[in-house]
């Protein structure tokens, strides 16, 4: 069935659903300080059985949000410039890359230190003097096992830095080959047909998970992240590719609820896998690890066909003040809500609150505090450009069509 007529000058629906992964990533962010998985902060009382529900989004949320980003990218590329769309990319991510690193990100790292201290009373390094100690990469961090906390570092940030640099990458692709997207568009249209839609991203994301995860695993250092970058570049380039395109729009609108379906059953195995052999349970065979890697990547991709598929079926006329304010707003809170969980968690942990009641507290108090933000920043000359957001008055930064790169 062939979806609505719009013109694909304008994806609502894809801002939509970069509006809607942010925000499953701040719930995803709150998780990780109940979930027994490595970070910054840790709940005295883990909770395994936040696991699977953390699962359901793990595979797919960010090579979604590289998929978005790229088809962004197109629309701006299409209008612009290749040497002014890369100075305003670089205008627009990296200052809040580098106020983030020195300003945003230290409390997270400050509280990560803090406990690991309460954990390990003989620790030698302490806090005095944190924030010279950050910048200047001489806190001496270091646990038991030689590792040790690298300073300064973008954390959560990787994110902006990655996109950054696969902007910068494109733009040289595009000064010698101007029409990489038409190309791209044209070759995903090829490939993905029929049961290759289905096929042929699964075998290249299992593949990639066999090989390059298996050997290199995920670190976000930029600098030899050799899975993470296979991965999201492809994504990156594969909206890049898919933004303009009517035919994969109704391929993927189509495919919507098989896709579905088989995310769904993804997801499940790979829950009980992980469940099973979680707390280093020895896996009884390595055929079976193999093949968890391919239902990782049907998981990973089915979510990825069932999100757009749907997004475009029923999200392609939802413009409206709303989706503006929101997708204007999502890059100010993904700057500052994995601080603003760090700082909260910490203390609310203190209190000896029942844990149903303290989650709730920092779900909410997390969101409050990203709308707050947002809100006073976007009124400060100055400082707007710190957060992502152009130079605009504040009306009409509040008022101007969404950009959702």
């Amino acid at each position: 069935m062939t979806t609505t007529a719009l013109p694909l000058d304008r994806r609502y629906d894809l801002d939509w659903i970069r509006v809607g992964a942010f925000f499953l990533l701040i719930l995803y962010h709150t998780g990780m300080f109940y979930v027994p998985w490595e970070w910054h902060v840790k709940t005295p009382h883990i909770v395994e059985g936040l696991m699977p529900f953390m699962l359901m989004t793990n595979p797919w949320r960010l090579t979604l949000l590289f998929l978005v980003s790229g088809a962004a990218t197109r629309f701006m590329a299409d209008k612009t410039p290749v040497g002014k769309l890369t100075v305003a990319r670089i205008a627009r991510l990296l200052p809040p890359l580098l106020f983030a690193m020195f300003v945003i990100v230290p409390p997270q790292s400050y509280y990560q230190v803090v406990e690991y201290i309460a954990a390990h009373p003989g620790a030698p390094a302490g806090v005095e003097n944190f924030w010279i100690r950050y910048v200047t990469g001489s806190g001496h961090w270091c646990g038991p096992d030689g590792e040790c906390l690298v300073t300064p570092t973008w954390n959560h940030m990787w994110f902006v830095a990655y996109l950054l640099f696969y902007t910068l990458v494109l733009a040289v692709m595009l000064l010698v080959w101007k029409k990489a997207g038409q190309h791209i568009q044209a070759a995903a249209e090829w490939l993905l047909k029929g049961v290759g839609l289905f096929v042929w991203p699964v075998l290249f994301l299992g593949m990639l998970r066999a090989t390059l995860y298996a050997k290199f695993g995920e670190t976000h250092a930029l600098v030899g992240d050799h899975y993470v970058h296979a991965v999201s570049f492809s994504a990156f380039l594969l909206g890049f590719g898919l933004a303009k395109s009517e035919t994969l729009r109704d391929r993927l609108t189509a495919a919507r609820w098989p896709a579905l379906a088989v995310a769904i059953a993804a997801w499940l195995a790979w829950s009980a896998y992980v469940w099973t052999y979680r707390n280093d349970t020895p896996i009884p065979a390595p055929q079976l690890k193999l093949v968890m890697r391919f239902v990782f990547a049907a998981d990973t991709w089915c979510a990825i066909i069932a999100i757009l598929g749907f997004g475009a079926k029923h999200l392609a006329n939802k413009g409206g003040p709303a989706l503006r304010y929101l997708t204007l707003g999502v890059f100010p809170f993904y700057l500052v809500h994995q601080t603003l969980i760090v700082v909260m968690a910490h203390h609310l942990a203190k209190l000896g609150l029942p844990q149903g009641l303290e989650g709730a507290i920092l779900v909410v108090a997390t969101f409050a505090g990203c709308f707050a933000t947002y809100e006073i920043v976007r009124r400060i000359p100055g400082v707007r450009i710190l957060f992502g957001l152009k130079g605009q008055p504040a009306e009409t930064v509040a008022s101007r069509p969404p950009a959702f790169a």
